[in-house]
């Protein structure tokens, strides 16, 4: 990724013929995972066809646009490996040329200076409401010529939408999509102050960038037969438009906090997600191939096509990301592995220990917070707490018995998980019990809990000082 002090107003187009996919986030907030899917599918696609991927922060709302958003939005997209291909264009360093697209309409005559207060459209509005009609622009400055323009009185620039026929969109996923032309609206491009619309920078932005491909939430879909009057007022070519039904939650309504509708920084911090099991959710999250679950990024550009997204929303279900996330975690590095979970256990974590651990931890964990819950027992200093659950297993014949098991493993000439598990079978078969019934009030003393791997790995990765220091101490005197 280049640098990301902000880019100048004037922009490299794309080269003849080339795909170029964007994805232009508003920094009001943390990167949530619709925008990350987004994001995922303008890479692939970009990516599938040989084109350009590229980024814009659309900062025009300076009241809400944060420094620490934009930072979070960055770090998201590259930690799921989507940062953009060229220097990412700031929205709001690009007034000037929005105006200049502003009023080159205006002498086009494919808009017009309104001079309608503010006053004036409220009344208009509550006039409609009391009929009981929808609300439209009807302007009467909308034809006036110069000479009737009032002097130095404020005024908005309006686009002059067709008030007849229809326009239709061919949708790569919605497919065609047709809307009366009368439903379109004199929106406003350049308000009296002189700032441009959210709907006129885009298109002009889109423009400069050389976009070819909008993708993007069907929550824009009505905002496309809007931006295409200003499209075709400048006699730009129209972009290939890909509208993605939005993700619901698992029971099937509007995606919330309660669904799981987090920014990308908390599934990684919180939640203990990696990243390309993340990557391979958002992929499967409305789009498929045949019954494949697991892609690796090659077979994902490879086979990825926007025209086989789903057109009905998809379901976000934390399960299915959690187990996803497991088969990534046991496929995983364990250096790496090994390097984030001691970042949250703290400072008693020993990355080599724990590197040789993983083969054993990394088993049973479905996210990083597991795996590294699971592998605390390593790092704890004597005496250790108990749980109430394993101190309860720990009456008066388990202690006993802890006696014993030192004594033979104390003995024990051979520290290896067979030497080991041939030793304790032995002394429970003598007693005839089953092994559980060692191993439960022996794992209790040398984790402080009910739970661990296999209590034979337990002995060989603390090793046999530990582990006797660890059951003398809860053994029966």
């Amino acid at each position: 990724m280049a640098s990301r002090s902000g880019s100048a107003p004037g922009i490299a187009g794309p080269s003849a013929g080339q795909v170029v996919t964007r994805f232009a986030p508003s920094p009001t907030g943390y990167l949530h995972i619709g925008g990350a899917r987004t994001a995922l599918f303008n890479w692939l696609y970009a990516r599938h066809n040989g084109g350009k991927y590229l980024l814009r922060i659309e900062d025009t709302d300076r009241a809400r646009s944060t420094e620490p958003a934009i930072a979070a939005i960055f770090d998201g997209l590259d930690w799921l490996g989507l940062g953009g291909d060229e220097e990412p264009v700031f929205q709001a360093a690009r007034t000037p040329r929005h105006a200049e697209v502003a009023y080159a309409l205006l002498e086009s005559g494919h808009a017009y200076r309104c001079y309608l207060t503010q006053e004036e459209l409220a009344a208009r509005r509550e006039k409609a409401q009391a009929e009981r009609k929808p609300f439209r622009i009807d302007s009467e400055w909308r034809d006036a010529g110069p000479d009737t323009w009032p002097a130095d009185q404020p005024y908005v620039v309006r686009i002059k939408s067709p008030k007849a026929g229809q326009t239709m969109i061919a949708d790569q996923v919605q497919g065609d999509v047709t809307v009366s032309n009368a439903e379109l609206d004199d929106f406003i491009l350049l308000r009296s102050d002189g700032t441009p619309t959210y709907m006129l920078a885009v298109v002009v932005d889109d423009y400069d960038m050389g976009v070819t491909h909008v993708i993007r939430g069907d929550d824009h879909l009505n905002n496309a037969f809007r931006q295409l009057v200003i499209i075709r007022g400048m006699g730009w070519p129209e972009p290939v438009y890909a509208h993605v039904p939005l993700i619901h939650g698992n029971d099937g309504a509007k995606l919330s906090k309660r669904h799981g509708a987090l920014g990308v920084d908390a599934y990684r911090d919180e939640l203990g997600i990696l990243p390309e099991a993340l990557f391979n959710y958002l992929l499967r999250l409305g789009w498929g191939h045949g019954d494949k679950e697991e892609f690796t990024r090659d077979e994902a550009v490879a086979l990825f096509d926007i025209a086989n997204v789903n057109k009905g929303p998809s379901r976000f279900d934390m399960k299915k990301l959690l187990n996803m996330n497991g088969h990534y975690i046991r496929a995983a590095d364990d250096a790496r592995l090994a390097e984030i979970a001691a970042r949250r256990i703290g400072p008693s974590a020993d990355v080599a220990l724990l590197t040789q651990a993983m083969p054993v931890l990394k088993t049973r964990a479905r996210d990083m917070n597991e795996l590294a819950d699971g592998a605390t027992f390593l790092f704890r200093q004597r005496p250790l707490d108990l749980t109430p659950e394993a101190a309860a297993l720990l009456d008066g014949d388990a202690r006993a018995r802890l006696a014993t098991i030192s004594a033979r493993l104390r003995d024990e000439s051979d520290w290896t998980i067979p030497a080991l598990e041939a030793n304790l079978k032995a002394y429970a078969e003598g007693l005839g019990l089953g092994l559980g019934k060692l191993a439960q009030p022996l794992r209790a003393a040398l984790t402080g809990q009910t739970t661990s791997p296999g209590i034979f790995d337990v002995l060989a990765l603390l090793g046999r000082v530990e582990s006797l220091a660890r059951i003398d101490a809860q053994a029966a005197d």
